[in-house]
């Protein structure tokens, strides 16, 4: 069976964007990388893991913070960096929405797909791979 999660609403994903007209897309804006230091802050990076330990979509605990990186913040101790396998363009623009098809477990893993949807024209404009994903928690947690 296959179930549809939609992680992130297209309006939280251009609050995401990268500098309008930046000549290289995977580049961080200023605000993302002050917001990836927010997220991560206090936290020490762990051995990376092949999944993202049962993950439930909410449009609050997923940040795009450029074409290759995407935050998921389990609770205020832990968060995971996600390293996209490649570039996933349009993450970070316009009214797109990444979508992951989970087939069999609620948790997204590296290889795992993701479709990056227009919402408003209901297309798919593009897709993505999930690499590793990097546990950031707080010491003492």
């Amino acid at each position: 069976m296959r179930g549809f999660s939609l992680l992130l609403l297209g309006a939280a994903l251009g609050s995401c964007a990268a500098v309008p007209g930046s000549s290289d897309q995977s580049a961080r804006s200023a605000k993302m990388e002050r917001r990836f230091q927010e997220l991560t802050a206090n936290k020490v990076a762990q051995p990376s893991v092949n999944c993202l330990p049962a993950y439930r979509s909410s449009a609050n605990d997923m940040t795009v913070i450029d074409d290759r990186t995407v935050v998921f913040q389990q609770n205020s101790s832990r968060v995971y960096v996600a390293h996209m396998q490649g570039s996933c363009p349009n993450i970070g623009v316009g009214p797109y929405a990444l979508v992951t098809h989970q087939v069999g477990t609620a948790s997204i893993c590296r290889g795992d797909i993701a479709d990056v949807v227009d919402t408003m024209a209901r297309t798919t404009v593009g897709s993505c791979v999930f690499g590793d994903f990097t546990p950031y928690v707080r010491p003492g947690a």
